[in-house]
């Protein structure tokens, strides 16, 4: 009787042994390199830095002429050159948002030892992939094209306008840009999506599809159309124009809608035999995930917050972690009525007694809300908490609003051991998404 063949020769490259077995599914998953442009440094070091002294990046808007808008205000990137990071040839063939996601993944992937010196992904490119969370797009090359288009007809739009707005090209630019050839994903969950894309990345690990995932979020979305859009919504805020440091305000009675902010938060995960094996520094364990679905509203979280707790639970449960065994939670915290009001009841209802001596707050208080950037930036934010014993503070909270009574660490950095961390993120259209991280 012949033995049955090995398998397709493409699957044995793929695979470290195929058919793969058991022990070669659900991977322990660790970080190992982390990159971010933010609203308040463009590097990792910089970002813990300006967390614990409570730095805004909220001022007047620059990219645009705000004279017609009720708004004038955005934690805006400040200052980029793609060239530091990108080509600038294939700069000029990225939308924002993808410049940041690149970028983001160059400083990631360098710490993490992966890059060989011609900027290309060392060892198997076929076992490296990219999953990255973008809620919008290319909005100023939708704004852009349109307008060329209403001027002057199609034949004077931009060449490029379709690869250049569709949201998958941080992903594909990440991977084109360094190599990685494994699977390439994006997901798109709104303000979730960077989160979500974290959980998918950890599935892929843990299954053994991949030893190394490019993962996190980036959005660039402060434009007239993506801040009229929002300003018609009435979910941004209003009223401090002209104390723009001092508008975005979770937890505080006085908040009076969010702060648009932009940038990239990207991690480097692999599996952590894979990172032993080459000997590379491990930042911490990505411990667990979850995702919910409210089933409620387009744009407003269900009232109890029971679709949020559940995502909190479910990553708690993946993580093999009680409550209790949490110190710090970083708050979607969005500085809008509705939001922050649920969502304390959700982390009460998630973590029963515990919520009362847990640390949380919300980093958007400083750089705005990111959409899909948010949660990439916001999954480093755990880390440095982990890593240096910190507590990011939650600036402006002033005045906390009755419904709002839990510890959001007001306007000052605390400090003191951190052995498990975890972000969540509220997206439009009731997606929950809740990411956990342990001490390694």
């Amino acid at each position: 009787m012949q033995a049955a063949p090995a398998g397709p020769k493409a699957l044995v490259n793929l695979w470290p042994r195929f058919p793969p077995q058991e022990e070669d599914f659900m991977k322990k998953v660790v970080v190992t390199g982390m990159g971010v442009i933010s609203p308040i440094a463009k590097s990792v070091d910089g970002f813990s830095q300006a967390l614990k002294a409570g730095k805004s990046g909220i001022g007047r808007i620059t990219q645009f002429d705000t004279a017609a808008h009720k708004v004038k205000i955005a934690g805006e990137v400040k200052d980029f050159d793609p060239a530091l990071w990108i080509d600038g040839k294939m700069a000029r063939k990225m939308a924002r948002f993808t410049q940041f996601a690149v970028a983001g993944a160059y400083q990631a992937l360098t710490q993490a030892g992966l890059l060989d010196e011609a900027r290309r992904v060392k060892g198997e490119a076929e076992r490296c992939g990219v999953v990255l969370g973008n809620g919008i797009g290319g909005f100023e090359i939708v704004t852009e094209s349109f307008k060329k288009l209403l001027g002057a007809g199609p034949d004077r739009m931009l060449p490029l306008t379709v690869p250049l707005m569709i949201n998958n090209e941080g992903a594909a630019n990440v991977s084109l840009v360094y190599g990685l050839k494994g699977p390439v994903y994006t997901q798109v969950t709104a303000c979730a999506s960077g989160t979500d894309a974290l959980g998918q990345a950890l599935d892929l690990i843990r299954a053994g599809r991949c030893d190394v995932v490019v993962s996190g979020g980036a959005e660039a979305c402060i434009t007239s159309f993506g801040v009229g859009g929002f300003e018609r919504l009435q979910a941004l805020s209003t009223c401090r124009n002209d104390e723009p440091e001092k508008a975005s305000r979770p937890f505080d009675a006085g908040r009076d809608g969010f702060v648009l902010g932009e940038g990239a938060g990207i991690l480097v995960l692999e599996s952590e035999e894979h990172a032993k094996g080459r000997g590379q520094a491990i930042l911490a364990e990505f411990a667990g995930y979850g995702g919910t679905a409210d089933a409620y509203h387009i744009t407003a979280p269900e009232p109890s917050g029971d679709g949020g707790a559940r995502a909190i639970r479910l990553a708690l449960y993946d993580a093999g972690l009680k409550p209790e065994d949490v110190q710090y939670y970083n708050a979607h915290g969005t500085s809008t009525k509705i939001n922050d009001a649920v969502e304390t009841k959700m982390i009460k209802t998630a973590f029963g007694k515990h919520a009362y001596n847990l640390k949380i707050s919300s980093t958007k208080s400083m750089i705005g809300h990111c959409v899909a950037g948010g949660g990439g930036i916001e999954a480093i934010a755990c880390i440095l908490a982990i890593r240096e014993g910190f507590f990011p503070p939650t600036i402006n909270l002033d005045n906390p609003d009755r419904e709002c009574d839990l510890d959001y660490v007001p306007n000052k950095a605390g400090f003191g051991v951190v052995n498990a961390a975890a972000s969540g993120s509220l997206g439009f259209g009731g997606h929950n998404g809740v990411v956990v991280f342990k001490k390694y």
